[in-house]
Formats: C-alpha cells, structure tokens, sequence
C-alpha cells in the first residue's frame, strides 16, 4: 500500500511567491553584462538565461535575466538576484547544492535570503527543474569569470 498517495501538497503558489516573480522585472538582461549562463529544465520546459558582471575580487556586481518559467522559476531568479550582489562562485556554489540537498530530502531549507518564499516547491517534484534554473546558470556564468571563489 502507498501511503504517501494521500498525504496532502503544499499549495504551491502562495502570494509571496507571486509577489516575489514579479520582482524579477526590477533584473532586467542587459546585453553588456559580460558573463552569461543559461539553463533549461526538461521537466517542466521552462528556460532561463543570466548575464552578470563581477569586480575585481569575483564578486557578482551586477546580474540580470530573461526567463521563461512559471512563478516558481521566477521567483527563484528573483531571490538569487535580491541578493547576489557582493556574492562569489562559492556563495553560489554552496547555495546550489543546498538546494539540491533540500530538494533530494537530505538536507534543510537553503540559508539562501528569502528561500522559505519556496519552501512549497519541495512537494512538487515537477517543478524542482524549475527553481534550479537560476542557480545552475548562475553557476555557469561564474564558471566563465575564472574566478576560484
């Protein structure tokens, strides 16, 4: 017998996820932005593309975005966004694989500011694609700035 089949989702779309997708127009892609990433979810066929600048140090200075996704992935972009600037390739790193952690049940929610926005996804399997959208280009990016951390 399954009985996880009648054990209740999370209502996946809250107002705080909503209101937070809608604060990704505020991260508009910017075609100067000299790093660039992008990443595609083949469960849900959402898509994302990043650009982003770093200072000296290899911090993130300036990001931006064009998504294609639901809330999920929107609001996800978002939070990254809210609070990449001053980050590194290890602050990004770090975040992504605490989400895949969270997402895998072996790990707690992300330390991520903001993250609990998302906290309904994890009972969502078809939309986890979609929240690694960000983080995953983000990584790519990162990885073209040749900075170590």
């Amino acid at each position: 017998m399954n009985v996880t089949k009648n054990v209740p989702r999370a209502q996946l779309y809250t107002t705080e996820m909503l209101a937070w997708s809608a604060t990704l127009a505020h991260f508009p892609l910017d075609n100067a932005l000299p790093y660039r990433g992008e990443a595609h979810s083949r469960t849900c066929g959402s898509s994302l593309k990043l650009g982003l600048d770093c200072d000296g140090d290899g911090r993130i200075s300036k990001i931006g975005f064009q998504v294609t996704a639901c809330a999920v992935g929107q609001s996800s972009a978002a939070l990254l966004a809210a609070a990449a600037d001053g980050k590194t390739k290890l602050d990004i790193t770090r975040t992504f694989a605490e989400i895949q952690d969270w997402l895998k049940h072996d790990g707690s929610l992300p330390g991520w500011p903001g993250f609990e926005i998302l906290a309904p996804v994890v009972s969502h399997p078809g939309r986890h694609g979609a929240l690694l959208l960000a983080w995953q280009a983000a990584g790519t990016a990162l990885s073209n700035t040749g900075a170590s951390s």
